[in-house]
This record gives C-alpha cells, structure tokens and sequence, in this order.
C-alpha cells in the first residue's frame, strides 16, 4: 500500500570498472504525473514545480502578520553557518537539486512512504560524476494497492438485527450502512447493550463527517438521523469492564456469544426527534389487591399513544429470583405466544399522571410468577420493564 520495490539490469558503465575507478552512480527519481525520458527534462520540471511552491509561499508571506520580522528572523538563521558534512556518493552541483528516492550502485531500489491506491511513474538515471552526463533507463509505473475496506452490511427498514462478535480479542468491530426513506432523509437508529459487562461503542458518520459517538449499555441508546442521504454505522467492542468473560450460558447472550448488541434502523416520516421514555421502568404490584387467581400491576406510561404488551412466566419451587428474572435484552420476538397475557393501548399526556394498571387472572393459588412489559413502538427496539416477580396467595 505504501512502497514498491523496482530492480532493473545493472549498467556496464557501473559493473565494468573497479570501486576505486567508478565515478558513476543510480539516481531514482519517483513522481506522480509522467515519466522522464532525459535526466534534464526531470530537472526542469523539478524546477518548474519549486517555483509554484515559491511563489505559493511568496504570496502567503505578503498577508502573513510581520513579515518584516519573519524575513530578518530567517536571516539570522541562515547567517549561521550549518555542520559540514560530506558524503562520498553526493553529486556534482549540476545535480544537487535531485532529490533521489534512492542513490548508489545497487540496482534495486524500495520505495517508501507513497499513498495508498496511488499511480507513480518512475525514472532511473545512471550519472556521470566526473563529466557531468547522464543516461536513462526506460521509465515505468506502478499503483500501489488500496486500504484493505472492511465489509459493510446493509441494513434494511425496520430490520431487528443481533450484531454479534465472535472474537475473542480486546478489540473487534463491524461496519453498516442504512439509507432513510422519503425525501425528509430521516431516521432512528436505537441500540442495546447485551454483553453483560462488554464495552462497545456506536459511530455514526457520514461522507467521511463523524456525527456521533458514544457508548452503548444496557439501557436504550436513540440517535436521531437526519439531513443525509445515507449514513454508515461502525460499532466496537472495546474489551471487557470487569475483566471476566461472560458465561456460556448467560441468558442475555444467544448462543452463548461472546458480546451482543441488538440494533434497529427505522425511517421516520414524521417525527422530528427520539421517541420519549417512560420516567421509570420498574413495575408495581398491589400487595392488597394481590389475591389467590390474580394480581394487579402498574407501570408507567408516555404521553405517546403506545401499545403495552404484559408477558407472565411460572417459575417452579427450586428457582430463586435472582436466576429466575428475565434477560433485560430478550424482546418479546423472543418469546412464546402462551406467555402473552394481553396487549393494550395508552397514552397520558401529563407525565406524572401516565400510570397505567392491568389485572393479570388465572393463575394458581401459592406459585410463584414472572411477569414482564414491553412498550411496543413503530419505531425502534421494544422497551423492557425490569421484571417483577409476584406469588399469588395459598388461602383466600
């Protein structure tokens, strides 16, 4: 990507005379716009693209603030004498001015430091020293070769998608790109943390401009998209927080996958901002209204009108509760459809008064239940209440 090695035949003028009789050398010359067919019209354009540079700094000195003071500063420097230092393969005066990628009697030469994905043409001049001549090689090129571009995958509308990182490494990332419908150019991209301790971090840009960066946890993450056409989305697992690497048989870890990160792009037509958060996500049980068939639950809503979905799961006599709560990442798509209990709508514009309560029934008397809320939304990933387990009454 970033040098290329050139050999050509060695010269008779070079390889037919002892070391002490030799006054000729290689000159390897390396540009980006032509080849040379004469050591003299390299010179020349050398010189021509040193003027330009010149001339350049010539006219930003005019506007630089104290040019006075700058010129009678460089004075002084250059009034100092430098080291003398003498090199028994430097050239004549007749070509000081070339500025040699590479130098000497070998005749191979690596060329360091180019750009990537770049086309150069290349020269090689054998010099005369003594008498000041000079004939040339027949010029090449080469391109050095592009950046390796990591995969990136496209995400579609709506898509739920379980980004997963199977490297053990401290470090690993993946690359997506998402395109917002409508002529509004707008989007909603949330994310959630499932890797337990996993650190891993979102970017988005787009056309080169970073938009945002930031960490993902296990609470939703929203990023509003907007006023681009298409945006590209780098997320990073960073390394682990606690050290520990997460158990095979962690619930929030499909597969017993080494880090998770749930993800979902979404276009939005109207909206004109992140979709609100209820101001709690924990769920209330009435101990006076909990009886022997049926408990009463509350949460709290939004002022958007939102769909409400409660799931109930029966735990057995030998499962304690820290073991038996639910993974904050496992969505309702996750789940079964007997262990739906019902859907409902609501909406409470005033904040503090967004309470809503369902009455759960059929239950067994004395057992021990789980039950969880999801706020189902158009847009984005469902947002998990904290599980509340609850155990009906033995007696009533």
């Amino acid at each position: 990507m970033t040098s290329v090695t050139l050999s050509w035949a060695p010269s008779a003028s070079i390889t037919g005379l002892p070391d002490t009789q030799n006054n000729h050398d290689y000159c390897v010359l390396v540009n980006s716009r032509q080849n040379y067919g004469s050591l003299c019209a390299a010179q020349q354009s050398m010189r021509k693209e040193n003027d330009q540079k010149q001339e350049k700094k010539e006219k930003k000195r005019r506007v630089t603030v104290w040019p006075i003071l700058k010129e009678w500063w460089w004075q002084q420097w250059d009034s100092f004498p430098g080291p003398q230092t003498s090199s028994p393969s430097s050239l004549t005066d007749e070509f000081a001015d070339l500025q040699c990628a590479c130098e000497g009697t070998e005749s191979v030469c690596t060329v360091s430091d180019l750009l990537p994905d770049t086309q150069y043409y290349f020269d090689v001049f054998v010099i005369d020293r003594l008498n000041g001549t000079s004939s040339a090689y027949k010029g090449t090129f080469a391109r050095t070769h592009e950046e390796a571009r990591p995969a990136i995958t496209t995400l579609r509308e709506g898509e739920l998608r379980w980004v997963t990182f199977h490297d053990r490494g401290s470090k690993s990332e993946q690359f997506f790109s998402f395109r917002p419908r409508g002529w509004q150019q707008s989007g909603l991209l949330t994310l959630q943390s499932c890797g337990g301790d996993e650190k891993v971090r979102v970017t988005v840009s787009s056309k080169g401009q970073v938009l945002t960066s930031q960490a993902v946890g296990g609470d939703l993450v929203h990023i509003w998209l907007q006023g681009s056409p298409s945006y590209l989305i780098h997320l990073e697992r960073e390394g682990i927080t606690s050290g520990q690497i997460p158990a095979a048989g962690d619930p929030a870890l499909p597969g017993g996958l080494m880090a998770s990160v749930k993800m979902q792009t979404s276009s939005s037509y109207h909206r004109r901002g992140v979709p609100s958060l209820p101001s709690t996500l924990q769920i209330k049980s009435f101990n006076r209204l909990r009886g022997c068939n049926s408990v009463t639950l509350a949460w709290m809503g939004t002022e958007e009108r939102s769909l409400y979905c409660v799931y109930r799961r029966q735990l057995g006599n030998r499962e304690a509760e820290s073991t038996a709560l639910t993974a904050p990442c496992l969505g309702p798509e996750s789940r079964s459809d007997t262990e739906r209990v019902l859907c409902k709508y609501f909406q409470e514009l005033n904040p503090r008064r967004a309470v809503t309560t369902a009455v759960i029934g059929g239950l067994e008397p004395g057992m021990a239940y789980v039950f969880d809320v999801y706020l189902m939304r158009r847009w984005g990933i469902p947002v998990k209440y904290a599980s509340k387990m609850v155990k009906t009454r033995k007696e009533c």
